[in-house]
């Protein structure tokens, strides 16, 4: 079984930073990609960024600059470095591991920044 858990959220000030990771368990064969999305009040599920296992990256243009995923394939880990938070950062921040053709996604973990 197949086991993503995010950690790292929480409140903090605009202009803020947090880092958040996601660790993957449970695992049988390699994972493809990571991401992270989120979903704030009221609004739909976005993507935010994504890791490939060979090392490319990127991410969506609304954070551009300001976040930063980084991996850590020995430990099935996924993070997002996020700086200069804003208050429309706020969201549920969850992980998205790709093993195979199946898709595997983490409880999320709140992400609540204050202006």
């Amino acid at each position: 079984q197949v086991q993503l858990v995010e950690s790292g959220g929480g409140l903090v000030q605009a202009g803020g930073s947090l880092r958040l990771s996601c660790a993957a368990s449970g695992l049988i064969g390699s994972i493809n990609t990571m991401a992270w999305y989120r979903q704030g009040p009221g609004m739909q599920r976005e993507w935010v960024a994504v890791s490939t296992n060979i090392g490319g990256t990127n991410v969506a243009d609304s954070v551009k600059g300001r976040f930063t995923i980084s991996r850590d394939n020995a430990k099935s880990t996924v993070y997002l470095q996020m700086n200069s938070l804003k208050p429309e950062d706020t969201a549920v921040y969850s992980c998205n591991a790709m093993i195979g053709s199946r898709s595997y996604w983490g409880p999320g973990t709140q992400v609540t920044v204050s202006s």
